[in-house]
């Protein structure tokens, strides 16, 4: 068989370019040639420490779960697609039937694969190669005027989506982001997409201010220099993920006023400051993943938003582990870093 390049993480501080037979389309299946990815932090995380929350390695995988690139063959059964169409990967594959109670709400289904991840055994390979099979139901055509950078950065833009979608309409509302990392800009792209008022970004980094700001924040704080967030917020998007900073966010939270917790918290015990929750009577909810919002991420790129500023560095793929490591250093002032999963670095 055809051999490819792929990025595959073997444990912890160990990822290597491995060379792997090129794969067919089986039934139902497309074979894409992958073309642009993005780094995510769960790569990072099974990089440095071989485990992305309770997902531990148990054999190598094949990172990457926000990919785009081309359709470069049909297995038996396909229709609706053609070769050479640019598409993005919708990565989550439901196993079994979705309960009752989670009718809308896959994204919380129990038992899910997922482009990149450790979390069944087998895992499940991603997209970080330079061509890969995938169940064409979960492949998404890009529309006219988007190319395939941008397609990979639809992934992460539904995440954002979801969230903006978990706070209700955000029409004539005033925003705060906490966290301005990759998806904290991209809620803030959104929520602005989606007709705030105003949109406010804060976080510790200058960098990651300049691309809130890129991608939409009509002011930032600045929370190194001792600004202060500011108060009564009617939609608070905590993508930090630092339980420390929830006392000043719910603080910043209006009263009766929602706060959509997106950044990640920690599974072990922290310290919190959690009184203003009761005494402010704040509506505080959880925002995993998406559901379909890939689908209106692909529109809103239609429309004419642009997420190239969340773009901070480009690599080829046998430069993956600088590109990780790149991504994983705040003193890099990284925000998305991009593998270019075949043909040349092109900015």
């Amino acid at each position: 068989m055809t051999p490819m390049k792929a990025v595959v993480v073997h444990g912890a501080g160990d990822v290597r370019i491995d060379e792997r037979p090129r794969p067919e389309p089986a039934r139902d299946e497309v074979l894409l040639a992958m073309e642009w990815g993005g780094i995510c932090g769960s790569d990072v995380a099974y990089w440095r420490k071989g485990a992305s929350g309770t997902a531990a390695l148990s054999h190598p995988l094949v990172l990457g779960h926000e990919v785009a690139g081309r359709v470069a063959a049909l297995g038996p059964g396909v229709t609706g697609l053609a070769e050479g169409q640019p598409v993005t990967v919708h990565p989550a594959q439901l196993v079994g039937e979705l309960p009752e109670r989670l009718a809308g709400r896959s994204n919380l289904h129990a038992h899910v694969r997922y482009l990149g991840s450790a979390a069944h055994t087998p895992h499940t390979d991603g997209g970080f190669s330079e061509f890969r099979t995938v169940p064409a139901a979960q492949v998404r055509p890009l529309p006219d005027g988007v190319d395939t950078q941008s397609g990979a950065l639809a992934e992460p833009l539904a995440v954002a989506l979801h969230a903006v979608g978990r706070a209700g309409g955000l029409r004539g509302r005033t925003v705060l982001v906490n966290g301005a990392g990759p998806i904290g800009s991209l809620v803030v792209a959104a929520a602005r997409h989606l007709g705030a008022r105003s949109v406010c970004a804060a976080d510790l980094s200058a960098a990651s201010l300049a691309v809130a700001r890129k991608m939409g924040a009509d002011t930032t704080v600045d929370i190194s220099r001792g600004e202060e967030l500011p108060r009564d917020t009617d939609v608070v998007f905590e993508a930090s993920g630092a339980p420390a900073a929830l006392g000043a966010v719910l603080r910043a939270t209006a009263r009766g006023g929602t706060l959509v917790q997106v950044g990640n918290l920690p599974g072990t015990a922290e310290p919190a400051v959690l009184g203003d929750l009761v005494t402010r009577e704040i509506t505080w909810i959880g925002s995993y993943r998406f559901v379909d919002e890939i689908d209106d991420a692909l529109r809103a790129l239609r429309d004419g938003l642009d997420v190239s500023p969340v773009i901070s560095h480009r690599f080829p793929l046998d430069q993956a582990e600088r590109a990780l490591a790149v991504a994983a250093d705040p003193a890099s002032a990284s925000s998305k870093v991009m593998l270019r999963l075949g043909g040349p670095v092109t900015v």
